[in-house]
C-alpha cells in the first residue's frame, strides 16, 4: 500500500474530523459541499480521501504462449508493462487533481484544517485503515460512484460496504447540495435510531434545525408511547419537534413525507438485518437512499 497525503495545518483549533470520500464522479462536488456544511456546524476539519485501483503489472492474466517466439513474447510483455505503468501514473495524477479541487473548494467554504489522502486499493479497506488510527466523527460519501447506472438508480458498489464497515455515522450525499433546515428521523424504536437521537442531542451537527420524528408501519399504543418519549427527549434538548405516526409501508410513507414536507435531510438507522434476510425482505435502508432525493444520515 502506498499513499500520498498532505497533513493538516497545526494552527487550527478544530478537534473533530470529517472524512470526505471522493472518486471524481459527478457526486464529488456535492460530497465536498456536504462535508463543508457538516464541518462548519461541527467545528471540524476535513480529511479528503481518494482511492485508486491497485497498480497492475500488465502480466497477471495474459497468455502469450503458442506460436510466438521468445523475442516477440518478451517484447510484447515489456510493452504491456509500460502501458500499465503509464495508466497507473495517470491514475495517480488524476487523483491528485481531484483531491486538489476538493481541497480548494473546502478552503473556499471556510473549512480549516483540510488534509488530503490518496491510497491504492478498495475504498472500504482505506476507511478501515484510517479508523484503526482514529475513527472520524462523520464520514461523507456519494450515493453513486463513477460506475453507477444513473438511469436505473443503481447505488455505488462501495456504499453498503462502507456503511457496514465504518464505526462513524455516515452522511450519504445527494447529487445536489441544498441548504438544510429541516430533517426527518425515521423512528422504528431500534438501537440504531436511538443512537441517532442521542447523537442529535449530544452533537452540534443537527442543532437548531427543525425535526420531524416519524413512525411508519404498524402503529399501536406501545409504538406511540416510545415515539412520544423520543420526541420528549429531543424537545428537552431544545429541538422543535413534530412527532407523527403514519400506518403503511415504511418505504412509501417515509419517501412521501420527505417529498411532501420539504425535508432536506433524512436520518435513520442503517442495515438492521443480515444480507441474507435482505435478499428475502429487502432493505428499507437501500430503498430510502435510492428513492429519496435528499442526503441520508445513517447510524449503525
Amino acid at each position: 500500500m502506498s499513499e500520498i497525503s498532505t497533513p493538516p495545518p497545526t494552527e487550527s483549533a478544530a478537534t473533530a474530523t470529517v472524512l470526505s470520500c471522493i472518486d471524481g464522479s459527478v457526486y464529488s462536488h456535492s460530497v465536498s459541499l456536504h462535508s463543508a456544511w457538516a464541518a462548519t456546524r461541527m467545528n471540524a476539519g476535513v480529511q479528503v480521501l481518494h482511492t485508486i485501483d491497485a497498480p497492475k503489472t500488465g502480466t497477471e492474466a495474459v497468455d502469450l504462449s503458442g506460436s510466438l517466439g521468445v523475442d516477440t513474447r518478451d517484447e510484447l510483455l515489456s510493452e504491456m508493462v509500460a502501458v500499465e505503468q503509464t495508466r497507473n501514473r495517470l491514475a495517480r495524477e488524476r487523483g491528485k487533481h481531484i483531491l486538489e479541487q476538493a481541497r480548494a473548494l473546502l478552503v473556499a467554504e471556510g473549512v480549516n484544517p483540510v488534509s488530503t489522502l490518496q491510497q491504492h486499493g478498495p475504498l472500504v479497506e482505506a476507511v478501515t485503515r484510517i479508523e484503526q488510527e482514529r475513527t472520524p466523527d462523520l464520514l461523507v460519501i456519494g450515493k453513486r460512484g463513477e460506475a453507477a447506472d444513473f438511469a436505473k438508480l443503481h447505488l455505488g458498489t462501495n456504499l453498503e460496504r462502507v456503511i457496514r464497515a465504518s464505526s462513524a455515522p455516515v452522511l450519504v450525499a445527494a447529487r445536489k447540495f441544498d441548504p438544510i433546515k429541516r430533517f426527518l428521523i425515521a423512528y422504528d424504536g431500534g438501537p440504531s435510531v436511538e443512537k441517532a437521537i442521542r447523537y442529535a442531542i449530544d452533537q452540534p451537527l443537527l442543532r437548531g434545525l427543525e425535526c420531524l420524528l416519524l413512525r411508519a408501519g404498524r402503529i399501536d399504543e406501545k409504538a406511540e408511547w416510545f415515539l412520544q418519549e423520543a420526541a420528549g427527549k429531543l424537545r428537552q434538548a431544545g429541538f422543535d419537534v413534530d412527532a407523527r405516526s403514519i400506518p403503511g409501508d415504511p418505504d412509501r410513507v417515509i419517501a412521501d413525507e420527505v417529498r411532501q414536507e420539504g425535508i432536506q435531510l433524512l436520518v435513520m438507522g442503517a442495515y438492521g438485518h443480515s444480507r441474507i434476510r435482505q435478499l428475502i425482505i429487502g432493505s428499507t435502508t437501500t430503498a430510502m437512499v435510492r428513492t429519496c432525493l435528499v442526503p441520508v444520515l445513517m447510524f449503525r
